[in-house]
């Protein structure tokens, strides 16, 4: 299929797309590669845009786009949708996303971006959410079921974009038969929330006596989140704190305020939790796709692996573990120490949060079935974390 990736209306380049394989095997031309996705940009050269090495980032980055191999019980998924293999989702939509603008229109066709963009453009849910959620669903029939963004979503949990009353929230499940994840998104949206921090706000919501999370989206017809592992690129790679630092000045030279504070509020906010799962592709920058200006730190978001979920047990209580700090795994005492002034955080602000927290956790305990010692444990490694953030911020 010969077609133009798009960003909103701005013409990137003109290739042709073999849509059995998910892959770009020729590329006819460029018309603008700064507004390409931001990955592309280290490996473009104007003299030979038509390598190997180009379009295979090309394809990369869009088979980037789809469903991962990884994601929990992909088979049943594969099998409710009546396909194959993620792959195949990804131009039924155009590849749209509600992360970015980009999409691929076919050649010698008039659509415009607001003919089909999700932000401004309903969507039929339903099935697909069925399909990611339920434990019980029928195989989709309805090609219109699988014209959603629900076929550009990352990462391993379940999850599923619906529209409430306009908005475009994302549900997000627990990881096999652990139901933490959504508790600990909503936790890290309280501390946020009492702290300043900027964030996304998760809620808790039920689905057909499931526990999920649920989220608005962050992006919206004009902008785009651009993740770390897109940007560091842009970086010499050190594997030690100075990828961190060079981060940030990455991010000051291109004119976002506070760059360095809103980052330290996220590791913050990892050490109060014991998040251990702050990969380059769950925090960046927001872009705006129209005049390409990066307009601030993203909110802070994905929280799920965090209190010590994957080690749990009834008999022994774990209370050390370690963090991300780009690429190095840390523990948290000391990924905390990038943090320059911790005195501003008033640590006040978070009394009573473990008493909420540990409300929140029996209100909903009649569907996860945790106990009474878990739900008491959770909230010790919560009340430790938030101490010792006290007696640091007090030395």
């Amino acid at each position: 299929m010969k077609c133009i990736l798009m960003n909103k209306d701005t013409e990137v380049l003109v290739a042709e797309y073999d849509s059995g394989v998910g892959v770009f095997t020729k590329i006819y031309d460029i018309y603008n590669i700064d507004y390409a996705p931001y990955i592309l940009n280290s490996f473009y050269t104007k003299e030979d845009f038509n390598n190997k090495h180009f379009r295979t980032n090309l394809s990369k980055w869009f088979q980037g786009r789809g469903i991962p191999s990884w994601r929990d019980k992909l088979d049943l998924l594969l099998h409710r949708l009546n396909i194959t293999a993620p792959s195949e989702l990804l131009d039924k939509a155009f590849g749209l996303s509600l992360s970015d603008q980009y999409w691929l229109k076919p050649y010698d066709s008039y659509i415009k971006h607001d003919d089909i963009n999700f932000f401004g453009n309903d969507f039929e849910y339903s099935e697909f959410l069925s399909a990611s959620l339920s434990k019980n669903s029928k195989v989709i029939t309805s090609e219109k079921s699988l014209r959603t963004p629900n076929n550009t979503t990352d990462g391993m949990l379940k999850k599923a974009w619906i529209i409430d009353k306009g908005t475009r929230y994302l549900l997000k499940d627990g990881y096999k038969n652990e139901l933490l994840q959504p508790f600990n998104e909503v936790l890290a949206s309280e501390i946020c929330k009492r702290l300043g921090f900027n964030h996304v706000e998760y809620t808790i919501d039920i689905y057909k006596d499931m526990v999920v999370s649920k989220c608005p989206c962050f992006i919206n017809k004009d902008t785009e989140f651009i993740t770390c592992y897109q940007i560091k690129n842009d970086m010499k790679k050190h594997n030690n704190k100075e990828d961190y630092e060079d981060y940030i000045k990455l991010l000051e030279n291109k004119g976002i305020k506070d760059a360095r504070e809103k980052l330290e509020n996220m590791y913050i906010l990892d050490f109060l939790i014991m998040n251990e799962d702050r990969h380059l592709n769950n925090f960046g920058i927001i872009r705006d796709v129209n005049t390409l200006q990066w307009l601030d730190v993203a909110p802070i978001f994905d929280n799920g692996q965090s209190l010590k979920i994957e080690y749990y047990d009834e008999e022994e209580l774990h209370i050390s573990g370690e963090g991300r700090l780009f690429y190095e795994v840390k523990p948290f005492n000391e990924i905390i120490k990038v943090v320059k002034d911790l005195k501003r955080i008033d640590i006040s602000k978070l009394d009573g949060i473990v008493e909420w927290f540990d409300e929140l956790l029996h209100k909903y305990q009649h569907l996860t079935k945790f106990s009474d010692i878990r739900i008491n444990r959770l909230c010790i490694l919560l009340n430790r974390q938030i101490n010792k953030l006290k007696e640091l911020i007090e030395e």
